[in-house]
């Protein structure tokens, strides 16, 4: 591969392009492994593959690719030992120990302290092997907030894609040869030697969900406050990479750490990891996704073309989920969620586990009746506006004019629909400020109007006093004429 010009922070100005020549016949057994196995090794370097195979093939005297898929079909027993030869679970304890220190003074101390002391702290051990890794890094939680706080706030995940390195790791029991360059102290504090060899911490174990996990397939879990991906992404052409380490981005929150291993420096088409040191290979979020990255993080399909490739191949994605003020939504002819801009998922609090799902099984899509939703997805409709729609949540209270437009293909073949929500928030304040006012208005008006007839009714009652006393003046007048002065001359 030619050299390649880097930047100041470690980042390749351009990424190299995958040089390797397929071969046909060794394509053919990867296309087999993967349609009739369900294993799919095609995103891998061929290059380290072949070799692996190659030797494979040479323990058992196959020497040409063709009848070794002859041998894969005949010998079933054959795929489990291929898997175990080809998935290298290389690993040990505080491998590279220089950079676990760096994780240890710099790194650690920084999640620990950041947030408050009730927030859990999330770790992910992407391509786990037999589990060294994952308690490696639970050690250096356990020392420095001690053990009891490690139980209570750290939450583990350790995920592989072979189940007997997962199986492995979960009995978490080790050999004297495996455990060899651990401090004696760390040793005898966090394991218990038995007849079967080391077994790490009980208590701490049970912390760890271990599962098995393509990181291509996958969704990728959430959240995560530090994830360790150490020399695995070597394995993979520099496509594959792109679409895992997106994976990572959308996974870590956005004050989380990426930690590779020394081998792989990250190499990726665009800045969207930022290194905090190059040598330690600790990264954190750089550049945010953009909407091919998003696209990326949907597992691919291993159907023939259908029409979900048709929308993307008619850019689809790019005209209607364009970055933009509004939420937008895409829900395919089944009524499942196919894609979130930027702005839905932050305002609806989408995650890619909601990638898929039956949109009226969401909390945003219980918002809209599912008679009027399939109205629009089924009927002949082409544009449906609900207005003044209110969507509550812990914190507010917000409205939407929501428009719900089919997405049509040649022949007005209904692909979906696309729902655009409209924050109308601003005109629905001032409306209930407005109609606050009009009722005001008219409780003062009422007010004036009851104040108006009481004062007419006291008015009448003081001109009928007003009366009474001149009749009674005159009376007094008439029965006593002596009281009135005399003229004198």
């Amino acid at each position: 591969m030619a050299a390649q010009k880097r930047s100041e922070n470690g980042f390749p100005d351009e990424q190299a392009p995958d040089l390797e020549e397929a071969n046909p016949e060794f394509e053919i057994l990867l296309n087999y492994l993967k349609h009739h196995r369900g294993c799919d090794l095609t995103c891998y370097k061929r290059s380290s593959l072949m070799r692996r195979f190659n030797h494979r093939m040479q323990s058992i005297g196959i020497e040409s690719y063709p009848h070794y898929l002859e041998y894969l079909q005949y010998c079933p027993e054959e795929y489990r030992t291929l898997l175990d030869d080809v998935l290298i679970n290389v690993t040990s304890f505080f491998r590279d120990r220089h950079t676990w220190d760096y994780l240890a003074a710099t790194i650690i101390p920084q999640i620990i302290t950041r947030d408050p002391a009730n927030l859990p702290i999330r770790l992910w051990s992407a391509g786990c092997a037999g589990g060294q890794e994952i308690y490696s890094l639970l050690i250096l939680f356990a020392e420095a907030m001690g053990i009891e706080a490690c139980l209570q706030r750290v939450q583990a995940f350790a995920t592989d894609a072979d189940e007997t390195a997962i199986a492995q790791a979960r009995q978490a029991t080790y050999s004297p040869l495996e455990i060899v360059g651990l401090p004696e102290e760390l040793r005898d504090k966090y394991f218990r030697q038995t007849q079967q060899g080391y077994i790490f911490n009980s208590e701490l174990r049970q912390t760890v969900i271990f599962s098995q996990h393509d990181l291509i397939q996958d969704p990728p879990i959430s959240r995560i406050d530090l994830l360790a991906c150490r020399n695995v992404l070597i394995y993979f052409n520099s496509k594959t990479q792109d679409a895992i380490l997106s994976r990572f981005h959308f996974a870590l929150k956005s004050t989380g750490f990426l930690f590779l291993g020394q081998a792989e420096p990250l190499i990726s088409r665009r800045r969207i990891f930022q290194p905090i040191d190059s040598s330690q290979r600790v990264y954190t979020k750089g550049e945010s996704l953009e909407l091919e990255d998003y696209i990326s993080l949907i597992p691919p399909s291993s159907d023939r073309p259908t029409e979900r490739s048709f929308v993307m191949e008619n850019n689809f994605w790019k005209t209607a989920f364009e970055t933009s003020y509004s939420a937008r939504l895409a829900v395919d002819i089944k009524g499942q969620l196919l894609f979130a801009n930027q702005r839905a998922r932050t305002l609806f609090d989408l995650r890619i586990e909601d990638w898929k799902r039956p949109f009226q099984e969401l909390k945003i899509g219980q918002l809209i009746d599912s008679h009027i939703f399939n109205q629009s997805l089924y009927g002949d409709r082409d544009i449906l506006v609900l207005n003044s729609i209110e969507w509550k949540t812990d914190e507010e209270i917000q409205y939407f004019n929501i428009e719900i437009s089919r997405v049509l293909a040649l022949k007005n073949q209904v692909l979906g629909v696309n729902l655009t929500f409209i924050e109308i928030n601003d005109y629905q304040q001032l409306s209930k400020q407005l109609s606050a006012t009009r009722t005001e208005l008219a409780s003062i008006s009422q007010a004036l109007k009851k104040s108006k007839n009481e004062l007419k009714k006291a008015n009448k009652k003081l001109e009928s006093a007003y009366q009474e006393l001149e009749i009674l003046h005159q009376d007094i007048y008439l029965s006593h004429p002596q009281s009135q002065p005399s003229d004198r001359a």
